[in-house]
């Protein structure tokens, strides 16, 4: 990771289409567009600024350990079916390259001759054409919201550090962009995934209850538990994030 954080530290010599391209691609992360509008309008900018061929762009879901809502540009929608039911489950690169808060290529986890032994390479990346690749993720509060992930194919070269510094560049807005596009209820999800490690799987469930407004009554029903239970359930998570009453716990969250 050394090595990776070492290249934000160059300076980075833009051509007159790419600095086009940036000052596009930063107006239009300004700009209101739903989340999955962002995800496909820069995979066509940012292809193009960095003489691409392939873009793919998913969300991670913490709940089912999983990558969904797939936008792709220049790849095989069959091929994009089995990524998602299969080969991500079986992906070597992708769950390392996700660990980084900035933009990695595919060679800094692995090197080349070893992914292309992989099932993964052979059966998933090679259908496609896919060759040297470089992922970007866009965290937000402890929370995956999307990425980009960019590929070349086996004719033209790695992506280089000036590059990797560009995608760095971008980062911020894409973040910005992406959570401001987030509908109340995701934000809501996502301020509680932040809580994970403080309420319980039942806690959790009933707080995400009580910001829908539901009753006691009708969240016992719901969760198939107890009206007594049920208020179990909340004065721990009052405790837990430091709150004494419904209105209080719903605030906090969606804080």
């Amino acid at each position: 990771m050394d090595e990776v954080n070492q290249a934000r530290r160059w300076i980075v010599y833009l051509s007159g289409k790419q600095t086009t391209l940036l000052s596009q691609i930063m107006q239009t992360l300004a700009e209101p567009h739903e989340e999955r509008e962002i995800r496909e309008i820069m995979g066509d900018l940012v292809m193009q600024l960095l003489g691409a061929q392939f873009y793919a762009s998913f969300v991670w879901q913490p709940g089912s350990l999983s990558f969904t809502q797939p936008i792709h540009i220049n790849m095989d929608p069959m091929n994009l079916r089995a990524y998602e039911s299969y080969y991500q489950f079986h992906d070597p690169i992708t769950p390392l390259m996700q660990r980084y808060q900035v933009a990695v290529r595919a060679t800094d986890v692995m090197a080349q001759e070893d992914l292309k032994k992989t099932e993964f390479f052979n059966d998933f990346l090679h259908k496609d054409g896919l060759y040297w690749g470089v992922n970007l993720y866009a965290w937000h509060q402890g929370q995956n919201l999307g990425d980009m992930r960019i590929w070349r194919d086996k004719r033209r070269v790695n992506f280089s550090l000036d590059e990797l510094r560009l995608l760095d560049m971008l980062q911020p807005a894409f973040v910005t962009a992406l959570a401001r596009a987030q509908k109340p209820s995701q934000r809501d999800e996502l301020q509680l995934n932040t809580l994970s490690q403080r309420l319980t799987p039942r806690e959790q469930d009933t707080a995400r209850l009580v910001m829908l407004g539901l009753p006691d009554k009708e969240i016992a029903r719901t969760l198939q538990i107890s009206s007594t239970t049920v208020r179990t359930h909340l004065e721990n998570a009052f405790r837990k994030v430091g709150v004494s009453n419904r209105a209080a716990l719903v605030h906090k969250l969606r804080v």
